[in-house]
């Protein structure tokens, strides 16, 4: 079954873009045939010429962002975009969700809709969508969330799997907080699962891991893009019967996303290091995986500076709510993806131990491992933790505190109202987050 990615604003043309040569690149390796046909299945189409074409729709309202995408992907000599596969204007949305909403959404819905159609009918089975946008933004929030509400409208025995890219906490647009705060209320309401990178995490993961002097945001897509390839690449599931799942968004929201209060998803990778360190490291399951399943409870999302003094609490002990460093995880579901040599010895009884997950549902339900004996980009054993847990927690009350003060003191709210949004949206999309907050809090429980 093919996925269909739309592509939204810079961020999500540019990390499209990496994550389409992560996977293309990974699969024109030797020797995986069977593995390679499944993920060039997945993800892009040949055309008569047997070049290979993404199964992509790029959508932007400045024309620059795509044309460089486009350009790059050309040069590549491996893969390219469709000619007729995007959709740009001359003007942005000015970091007004409003404005991509409201305005640039409606208005320019035929033509997107037509592009999607089109995409749609080079797909033998359509699996779903990966709507990839940043929440700070216009464009990509606004514009994508309009778009997500499509695709659901018109598709909707399909699976929507938002990927979002969170900004930096200290602020990339002065309005960033409405705008999250604006997307994640409405996609809740949309999609099946949404997959969260934040900048501050993936920056920290090229400084301190891959050792980056001067970090710049195609580095940060980069890694990004490897996160995602982790996981979206084909594996062989419990039910495939020693065949690639045909199913990938479908499996992973049904591995994931078993409760729509729970949409949530965080991914961390290990090993994670400098392409010209991994030839000069050797890496064994059992430490790889006890790193990660640290990683895990302590909410760290890179090998370096976990916290090892975090414990799962005994049984007997009541779990109460902290939004602080260094408290437990609690997880809902995980999902284990190994890929590499030995992957059928690794031992992952760590990840179904019940004191990780909420009291309510059994471990056997919460935890999947999908497994693939192939290597995935130059790494001999790579593992990858699709996570519903209260990792996002923090960042979300703190990112929803912030776009309340701002709503509170009435800034800025005039450039929203102006482009259609009244103040009783803002409210409503409080009110939908502050339930989302207190639903992951009660995971403790």
């Amino acid at each position: 079954m093919s996925v269909v990615t739309v592509q939204l604003g810079q961020c999500g043309n540019q990390v499209g873009r990496e994550l389409f040569d992560v996977m293309c690149s990974d699969a024109q390796d030797a020797g995986r045939k069977t593995h390679s046909t499944a993920g060039w299945e997945r993800f892009f189409r040949q055309t008569t010429q047997g070049d290979l074409e993404a199964r992509a729709v790029l959508i932007d309202m400045e024309p620059k962002v795509i044309n460089h995408s486009m350009s790059r992907a050309a040069k590549s000599g491996r893969w390219r975009y469709g000619e007729m596969s995007h959709f740009s204007q001359k003007q942005g949305s000015g970091n007004n969700w409003a404005n991509g909403y409201c305005v640039h959404g409606p208005g320019h819905r035929d033509a997107v809709e037509e592009l999607v159609r089109r995409e749609v009918e080079h797909c033998d089975m359509l699996a779903g969508f990966i709507p990839m946008m940043s929440v700070a933004g216009g464009t990509g929030s606004g514009v994508g969330t309009f778009v997500t509400q499509c695709l659901r409208d018109i598709y909707p025995s399909a699976f929507v799997l938002n990927h979002l890219t969170w900004p930096y906490g200290t602020g990339e647009v002065i309005v960033q907080n409405y705008n999250s705060v604006l997307t994640l209320a409405h996609l809740y309401q949309l999609s099946d699962a949404i997959l969260v990178h934040e900048n501050d995490i993936v920056h920290r993961i090229c400084s301190q891991l891959l050792k980056i002097k001067q970090i710049s945001f195609s580095d940060i897509n980069r890694v990004i893009a490897h996160q995602l390839g982790g996981v979206l690449q084909p594996a062989l599931t419990p039910d495939s019967c020693g065949a690639y799942s045909r199913n990938p968004l479908g499996e992973l929201v049904d591995a994931l996303a078993c409760h729509p209060e729970y949409k949530l998803l965080s991914v961390s990778t290990i090993p994670q290091m400098a392409s010209s360190s991994i030839a000069f490291s050797t890496f064994s399951w059992p430490a790889l995986l006890k790193h990660l399943r640290q990683m895990l409870i302590s909410n760290t999302k890179m090998e370096e500076g976990i916290d090892w003094q975090v414990r799962p609490p005994p049984a007997s002990a009541g779990r109460t709510r902290t939004l602080t460093p260094g408290s437990f995880n609690t997880s809902l579901a995980n999902l284990l993806i190994l890929r590499g040599k030995d992957v059928y010895s690794a031992e992952t009884g760590g990840f179904g131990d019940s004191a990780i997950y909420t009291s309510w549902l059994p471990p056997d339900e919460a935890f999947s491992l999908w497994k693939s004996p192939v290597p995935f980009n130059k790494y001999e054993k790579s593992a990858t933790l699709v996570s519903n847990s209260q990792a996002l927690l923090r960042p979300l009350d703190d990112m929803v505190r912030k776009a309340w003060n701002m709503f509170a003191s009435r800034a800025y709210i005039h450039q929203y109202v102006k482009f259609g949004i009244s103040e009783e949206d803002f409210l409503d999309s409080f009110t939908s987050l502050e339930q989302v907050i207190s639903s992951y809090t009660q995971l403790q429980c």
